[in-house]
């Protein structure tokens, strides 16, 4: 390793000697780690176990009859569906908005970044709720879409909108900060020596911050295929057309049939560990890119 890189403020060895908590006694530091781990066995790990404890109590053949029944195999597209209209759409708009923010100023800046929040403070329920009174029958737009044979709430575009809603904040909310950091020196030089603003986006911009945009990708995935609230308000719980899987499970648990409920809720929670590990990966690359030094 070269002097620069030994004597470099990001040295891993400087890290942990700068580090106050490396001098705390080792008594405080165990008790902080035993905590955290009681916390985490707890309310994490226990419930998560139960969740495929409960899916397999009756046995593999129970299991893959509940998510093979036509109503699960309905629920499961519609949510890849979802997911899969939701998070292509949030990556432009993501992309553009942290482009914008992070890149020029312009007036109702502020209000693009208070806007870009705001599912965050906006209760999904309530969001739902909004696309009702807005596309419902009774609604603002609602006489005109029935004249036109056009159904929104109660039906996929509903629950497509208010995936949308719900998952905008995070692939924009990864970037802005990224972008940011960038400043704007390098994309600058590019255009002076003759880049087009696609060419420097392409080449200056995104790999830089790719691995943001991965993780803010795999965060909106995650959310878009376990949201429930906003999409319950839309769907209607018509059984077979308009139930996720979220929705798949509360119908089937409030029918007593737990077994099946929790066969469905097992592939959320698989869903979720997927999205996990590829998170885990994701930041390791990004270390990785970041101290290349210290790579494995």
């Amino acid at each position: 390793m070269s002097t620069a890189s030994s004597t470099a403020p990001w040295n891993r060895s400087a890290r942990f000697t700068s580090n106050p908590a490396a001098r705390e006694p080792r008594a405080i530091r165990w008790a902080v780690i035993g905590v955290a781990l009681t916390f985490f066995a707890v309310f994490l790990l226990l419930p998560l176990l139960a969740v495929f404890a409960e899916a397999l109590r009756k046995g593999w053949a129970a299991y893959l009859t509940a998510i093979s029944a036509p109503d699960a195999l309905s629920a499961m597209r519609l949510t890849l569906l979802a997911a899969a209209v939701a998070v292509p759409l949030n990556l432009v708009f993501g992309i553009a908005a942290a482009w914008a923010i992070a890149k020029h100023d312009f007036r109702g800046k502020n209000v693009l970044i208070t806007l870009i929040d705001l599912p965050f403070s906006v209760s999904p329920v309530i969001a739902g709720l909004c696309y009702v009174l807005v596309f419902g029958a009774q609604g603002w737009f609602g006489p005109w879409l029935a004249e036109h044979g056009i159904k929104i709430v109660f039906a996929v575009p509903g629950i497509i909108l208010a995936t949308i809603f719900v998952t905008v904040p995070f692939i924009a909310r990864e970037l802005i900060p990224l972008m940011q950091a960038q400043g704007r020196d390098e994309e600058e030089a590019a255009l002076v020596l003759g880049a087009s603003g696609w060419q420097t986006f392409a080449r200056v911009t995104l790999p830089n911050v790719k691995w943001g945009l991965l993780y803010g990708v795999i965060l909106c995935n995650a959310r878009a295929m376990g949201e429930f609230g906003a999409v319950s308000v839309v769907s209607g719980h018509i059984r077979g057309q308009t139930n996720t899987m979220p929705l798949q499970v509360e119908i089937l648990y409030n029918e007593y049939s737990f077994a099946a409920a929790f066969a469905v809720a097992s592939l959320l929670a698989l869903l979720a560990l997927v999205t996990l590990v590829i998170k885990t990966i994701i930041e390791w690359r990004a270390g990785a890119d970041l101290w290349p030094d210290e790579a494995p």
